[in-house]
């Protein structure tokens, strides 16, 4: 059995937020995540298309990019996944040396219960982490293309680490949906069973 493959169910914390009863609103209710959701990625982007007017020297520019681009995968990681979206992901090493992918969704409780999430943080969430993914893969074949060779090593790591952000965070939504999914079945089914049994 392929190690990637092993995946786990498990509660997102162990206590809930305070806000797990209120309905899914538009407006934004982490105005800080999501500004450090979009502040990193597009800031790497900025340097990384202005680099020559800003700087002079390649090394100064390579290393604000990577730093950038270090601190949104921890901030997207770490932070504005489970605060804007209720989805976080990572990967641990069990005592038999075994590696184990781990994709966690905020649990629902009932199919009928409101989510928690906010549709405008969803939004900015999803189109900062696809289109952003995007542009260094643009950028990626215009370095390879134009045969800008120590521009290639600073593009592919903004493509890694923007790439794997999004895989992980599309495996927690693709996982949860497979939740959800069997979550309704099962209500239904019970409503189902309720009912021809009363009757």
């Amino acid at each position: 059995q392929d190690s990637n493959d092993d995946t786990e169910d498990v509660s997102l914390f162990d206590a809930e937020e305070e806000t797990t009863n209120r309905p899914r609103k538009a407006k934004i209710r982490h105005p800080v995540a999501s500004f450090f959701h979009l502040f990193f990625r597009v800031s790497a982007i900025i340097v990384c298309l202005l680099c020559e007017l800003l700087s002079s020297s390649f090394i100064t520019c390579m290393v604000t990019i990577i730093l950038l681009l270090s601190c949104d995968f921890w901030a997207v990681k770490n932070v504005t996944g489970r605060l804007m979206v209720g989805l976080r992901w990572w990967n641990h090493i069990d005592e038999d040396g075994k590696s184990h992918w781990v994709f966690e969704s905020r649990k629902v409780k009932s199919p009928l219960e409101n989510k928690t999430v906010s549709e405008a943080e969803s939004r900015i969430f999803w189109l900062g982490l696809i289109a952003c993914s995007v542009l260094w893969v643009i950028f990626a074949f215009s370095a390879l293309f134009s045969f800008r060779v120590k521009w290639l090593a600073v593009v592919i790591m903004g493509v890694v680490l923007q790439g794997a952000n999004l895989y992980g965070y599309i495996r927690c939504k693709v996982r949860s949906r497979k939740n959800l999914t069997s979550m309704v079945t099962s209500y239904f089914g019970k409503q189902f069973l309720r009912q021809v049994t009363t009757s």
